[in-house]
C-alpha cells in the first residue's frame, strides 16, 4: 500500500492558528521575527516601525541590480523585483512601489550605463518595469508625482548607450503616458 504524501497549504496553517491563544500566537511570531531580516523587514513595514519605510527594499534592488562586480558579486533582475513584490505584500502603498519602481529602473540603467552590460534579458525586464512605473505613476494623485516622470525621462536619455531599441520602446512608453521630454 502506497501513501500518498500531502503537502501542506495555507488552510492547515490557518487550522493551526485557530487553535493558538494569544501567548502562543506572540511567541510565534516573536520567533519568526528572529529567524529572517526577511520576516523583521517585513513586520516592519507592515506595522509602519521605524524611518523610511522603503530603505531595506532600495537596499536590496541597488544589490541586486549593481552588485560589486570587484567583489565577484552578480546581478539578479529577479530578486531586485522580489523587493518590490515584498514591500507590495507588506506594506503596499502605491506612492512606495512607484518609487521603487522608478527607483529600480535608475540603478538597472546607471549599472549597465557604467559597466557595459549588454544583456537581452536584463533589458527587457528594464523595459518592463519602465512601463510598470510609468503605469503606477499614472495613478497616483497629481501631488504625489513630483519628480518620478523626469527621472523616468533622465533613464530614457541614459538608455540611449545601450542599443537593442531600449531607449527608443522607453520613449513610446513616455509618449503614451503623456510624458514630456
Amino acid at each position: 500500500m502506497t501513501t500518498k504524501k500531502i503537502t501542506p497549504s495555507w488552510s492547515d496553517v490557518k487550522t493551526k492558528l485557530s487553535d493558538l491563544d494569544h501567548t502562543d500566537l506572540t511567541r510565534l511570531l516573536q520567533d519568526l521575527y528572529a529567524a529572517s531580516k526577511d520576516n523583521q523587514v517585513f513586520l516592519h513595514s507592515r506595522f509602519a516601525l521605524g524611518g523610511d519605510m522603503l530603505k531595506p527594499y532600495k537596499a536590496t534592488i541597488d544589490r541586486w541590480l549593481w552588485p560589486n562586480v570587484f567583489g565577484k558579486e552578480d546581478f539578479s533582475v529577479s530578486r531586485a523585483k522580489k523587493a518590490i513584490s515584498d514591500y507590495k505584500k507588506a506594506m503596499g502603498q502605491a506612492e512606495g512601489l512607484a518609487e521603487l519602481m522608478v527607483f529600480y529602473c535608475e540603478r538597472a540603467a546607471g549599472f549597465c550605463n557604467d559597466f557595459g552590460v549588454q544583456d537581452d534579458g536584463y533589458f527587457d525586464a528594464l523595459v518592463r518595469m519602465f512601463a510598470q512605473a510609468l503605469k503606477a505613476i499614472d495613478g497616483l494623485p497629481q501631488g504625489a508625482r513630483p519628480e518620478r516622470p523626469q527621472r523616468l525621462e533622465e533613464v530614457r536619455h541614459v538608455s540611449e548607450n545601450f542599443g537593442y531599441g531600449v531607449s527608443d520602446a522607453m520613449g513610446y512608453l513616455l509618449a503614451e503616458y503623456g510624458v514630456d521630454d
